[in-house]
């Protein structure tokens, strides 16, 4: 049976994102998966950035602390209809402490919360925690097998150059390698200002192994997936990064900073973090990538037994569970 077929009833849905239809952020990707997803379900959705009171059966809200006034204007409007808000990183890690007023009241007005890993349910107050359901974000397969560079040892970081992402930590890992490394890497993401700009800009004038490729389509990171020999993640903090789930179902090793919003997705027992913040001990895991091929082949082996976790079947029964549950 198609996972469509499970629907009952089809519900007309509010989703609400803090990101604009032609934003590139992680808040956005997020609601257009899940749009397809929901219509997949059979339902019917519409997405925008504030709520205009029109009718709904049901409201999907991203971000607890930025979506505040729809979720409360949807709850005014209808008491007993669903509501399901999606807890941001920066809602767990920032404002349920700078503004916590604004961001518990989401959190207490919600039907259900969804997160996006594990450890999210570990910080969030104890008398919401059995609303949490974790939905992890899904991705495509690659189109083919992968087939790193054996000119050079590639590593892509992916990430906009915002300060939670610790975006020139990587750079700073690679200066001072011995001759003999091969690491080059390939940085995609977009300088959120002219400051950050500069700041890779010159980096790569006196870093000759790192190389700053600034916004690229979501095709173009898929493609460097099928040539790269990992994938590093710096944050200091996440909610769940969808680059993460991409590259465990792309096969590709990650190595991670060993923040929670990591940790939750690829598990305590994964092999490839580093110290959060600490170029040295980052710069220490690369080269036991490059030079030891038993660790990097433990670390591919890792992410493609989470891979069955992060497909969109999944992550659309997931949605279709709680929907469920909710009605």
């Amino acid at each position: 049976m198609h996972l469509s077929d499970c629907v009952c009833v089809t519900m007309k849905i509010i989703q609400i994102t803090p990101a604009g239809r032609k934003s590139k952020s992680g808040n956005r990707t997020t609601a257009d998966r899940w749009t397809r997803l929901l219509r997949n379900l059979g339902h019917r959705v519409e997405t925008f950035t504030e709520y205009d009171g029109r009718p709904a059966d049901m409201m999907v809200a991203i971000h607890a602390w930025r979506s505040a006034d729809a979720i409360a204007a949807f709850k005014a409007k209808y008491p007993d209809r669903p509501l399901v808000l999606c807890l941001g990183g920066t809602d767990i890690n920032q404002y349920i402490h700078t503004h916590p007023v604004t961001t518990l009241r989401s959190m207490e007005q919600a039907d259900a919360m969804v997160c996006l890993h594990d450890l999210i349910k570990d910080i969030t107050p104890k008398q919401l925690r059995r609303k949490l359901k974790v939905i992890y974000q899904s991705a495509k397969p690659l189109p083919r097998s992968r087939s790193p560079s054996g000119r050079h040892f590639d590593i892509c970081l992916v990430g906009h150059m915002r300060e939670v992402k610790d975006p020139m930590r990587t750079a700073l890992a690679v200066r001072g390698l011995p001759e003999y490394s091969r690491i080059q890497v390939r940085h995609f993401g977009m300088a959120h200002n002219e400051k950050a700009a500069k700041t890779a800009n010159a980096e790569m004038k006196r870093n000759a192994r790192y190389h700053w490729l600034g916004e690229v389509p979501g095709w173009k990171i898929r493609q460097e997936f099928l040539r790269t020999q990992a994938m590093v993640i710096t944050s200091t903090a996440e909610g769940g990064a969808n680059v993460v789930s991409e590259a465990i179902v792309g096969g590709v090793p990650v190595i991670a900073s060993d923040i929670d919003g990591n940790i939750g997705l690829l598990g305590r027992r994964y092999g490839g973090y580093y110290k959060v913040g600490d170029e040295g001990d980052l710069q220490t895991v690369l080269l036991r990538a490059e030079n030891d091929p038993k660790f990097l082949s433990n670390l591919t082996r890792q992410v493609e037994a989470l891979a069955p976790k992060f497909v969109p079947e999944r992550e659309q029964e997931s949605w279709r569970e709680l929907i469920e549950k909710l009605t």
